[in-house]
């Protein structure tokens, strides 16, 4: 129903950020588990998910006019912003950028990351769902990304280290869409 409309007010009020390698099978509903690919990346800060669009348009100025005749698309941004509050196997390779935590020696349970020194492609797929309540859920998924941007994150005796990254969504193709959206959100259902 257009117009003001509380019932389509959301608050994210919990959720989650999953990570998987390119080509995993991408939920089609909001109920259905997330296949064993997907890897819950854990706690996040009370800040949540910040998701962003940018948009580059170019103008195509005219001699005939001070304003411009038409815009043409150039650029797309989307990307994903976020702080991870757990150290495991699967973030501290995600905040990093690819690679595999390592036992050092087999039954050492002493484990090894290390930091390459020419970074390389970690390209993976995203998903991010959160509630609203307990009727209402949203997924979100990259199919094809990476993190382009890591924050510094500090080691100090009053607070969490926090991995915070920028994941930023890339084509799949021109057939495949950049992110989808999944809800079982009845504020989207047409109006007769």
């Amino acid at each position: 129903m257009p117009g003001m409309n509380p019932n389509e007010i959301r608050v994210a009020g919990t959720g989650r950020v999953l990570t998987a390698p390119l080509g995993s099978s991408v939920p089609t509903d909001v109920t259905t588990a997330w296949s064993a690919e997907w890897r819950d990346l854990g706690y996040t800060t009370t800040d949540g998910v910040k998701f962003n669009k940018k948009d580059k348009i170019d103008p195509v100025d005219t001699w005939q006019s001070v304003s411009p005749a038409r815009f043409v698309y150039s650029d797309r941004d989307l990307t994903v912003k976020f702080q991870l509050l757990q150290f495991n196997e699967d973030t501290l390779p995600f905040f990093f950028g690819g690679d595999a935590v390592e036992e050092t020696s087999a039954g050492s349970q002493v484990y090894r990351y290390q930091v390459v020194a020419e970074p390389k492609e970690d390209e993976r797929m995203l998903g991010v769902e959160f509630s609203d309540g307990n009727q209402i859920t949203y997924r979100f998924v990259i199919r094809r990304g990476q993190v382009t941007e890591t924050e510094e994150f500090q080691l100090i005796r009053t607070a969490a280290v926090k991995l915070g990254v920028t994941f930023t969504a890339l084509a799949v193709d021109n057939a495949t869409p950049l992110a989808t959206w999944l809800m079982n959100d009845p504020a989207f259902a047409p109006t007769s």
